[in-house]
């Protein structure tokens, strides 16, 4: 998917990640890994733009709505659903899956969102219409109908239980709409001052409160861009590799974790494949890798 943002190439994500050895290295893990293929997007050469507020709204709800489907299903079948991408925009089919899957058995989900961007602008407050910097809001049923409402339900999770890590560049009007959703988030100074480990577990919290588990969505531009050079929309002063790595850890020792992804790995601005590299070990981390 690079139909969310207006930099191209991070369709080329996936294959990243997958030359990066994600299969491989899962299933020294203990995994039983299953490579699912990809979701068909349309082509932003192929289709016009329908609306400036909301970019390739109804190509990124039908690809959405894919996603949801096979993440749902995948949960059916007893798995741990493990989405690569492509612009953040897909994290609103893999949570509308993961969340319609436990909605059917009474049960909620936390979400976890690790980003320097806050991803909860509206068509109503974006600048640019890049439906990329939306997805977080529509997870909490805030924007267009054709995509708070994949799955037939919305919000698909709590406020209360969902947590945003790392921010650190925010649209003005994106900051009111943070300050007042109710969300618990995380900026880089609080992690600067309180440290990583204090602040994930309080984290840990909040997910986990009332719920039968949590989702992952970890946008590699979170990372500091020394760490992660392959996005199309670095900002300096992200998390250091060990603080990513330490937090992804200690979800992990929760053993809550019901789903992962990583998301805006850009091939084409990337060294030598780095941040892919990058996203593999996050990935692995979250599914318990350990030093010792």
């Amino acid at each position: 998917m690079d139909l969310g943002a207006d930099r191209r190439g991070v369709d080329m994500g996936p294959s990243a990640i997958r030359c990066a050895g994600i299969l491989e290295r899962a299933s020294k893990l203990g995994y039983d890994c299953l490579d699912l293929g990809d979701i068909p997007v349309q082509l932003p050469e192929s289709r016009d733009v329908a609306g400036s507020r909301a970019k390739y709204l109804e190509e990124i709800a039908e690809a959405c709505d894919l996603l949801r489907a096979k993440v749902a299903d995948s949960l059916e079948q007893g798995g741990v659903p493990v989405v690569v991408g492509g612009d953040h925009s897909i994290a609103m089919g893999t949570v509308a899956g993961v969340s319609e899957y436990h909605r059917a058995k009474g049960e909620k989900i936390g979400l976890l969102w690790v980003d320097a961007h806050a991803d909860m602008n509206t068509p109503d407050s974006s600048p640019s219409g890049n439906i990329h910097g939306m997805p977080l809001a529509v997870c909490l049923g805030l924007g267009p109908s054709e995509l708070t409402g994949l799955g037939g339900f919305s919000p698909k999770v709590d406020r209360a239980n969902t947590v945003l890590i790392g921010i650190r560049n925010l649209d003005e009007h994106e900051k009111k709409i943070v300050r007042d959703s109710g969300i618990h988030a995380y900026t880089m100074r609080d992690i600067d001052e309180y440290g990583m480990a204090t602040v994930i577990r309080e984290a840990i919290g909040h997910l986990t409160r009332d719920t039968v588990g949590f989702h992952v969505s970890f946008d590699v531009d979170g990372l500091d861009p020394l760490v992660a050079p392959g996005v199309g929309t670095p900002v300096r002063g992200g998390l250091h590799y060990r603080e990513a790595h330490l937090l992804m850890e200690l979800v992990s020792d929760t053993n809550k974790i019901l789903s992962l992804e990583v998301t805006e790995v850009n091939p084409i601005l990337d060294h030598q494949n780095a941040t892919a590299e990058v996203a593999v070990g996050m990935l692995l981390s979250g599914l318990g890798k350990s030093i010792l």
